[in-house]
């Protein structure tokens, strides 16, 4: 029931975010794969023509309705990519802990100097109060 659906709307700059709007010129649906959004082109080259500035997100929707063949290559080389990274990682992730092993034997000398000057004013402290 709560999942994220948008209203591509044409609004005055000077209005609030969620509050008063020009005209409802589409949708977008960001949990849909594939063609996730419709738009009334004809509606949003009307208001960009009378100086509309589009957000980035809406932007990018406009380019994907336009063009909905490149879109969709340009998914597909994305699921690609996603697709041929797992299979590439697991080496990466054996290499990193071999690489990483040294690193906290190096750093162990190192933390057992900053806590032993701490300790002697630790203790220094309570002999003053018990002397008093």
């Amino acid at each position: 029931m709560n999942r994220p659906y948008f209203k591509v709307v044409v609004a005055d700059k000077r209005s609030p975010r969620d509050g008063k709007f020009i005209e409802i010129i589409g949708t977008y649906d960001p949990k849909k794969r594939g063609n996730n959004s419709t738009l009334k082109l004809e509606r949003v080259e009307y208001w960009i023509s009378k100086g509309a500035q589009p957000s980035d997100t809406v932007r990018s929707l406009i380019k994907k309705n336009k063009n909905p063949e490149a879109a969709a290559k340009k998914a597909a080389a994305a699921e690609a990519k996603k697709a041929a990274k797992p299979k590439a990682a697991p080496p990466k992730t054996d290499a990193a802990p071999a690489a990483e092993a040294p690193a906290p034997e190096a750093a162990a000398p190192e933390t057992p100097a900053a806590p032993a000057p701490a300790t002697p004013a630790a203790e220094a402290a309570p002999e003053e109060k018990s002397a008093s």
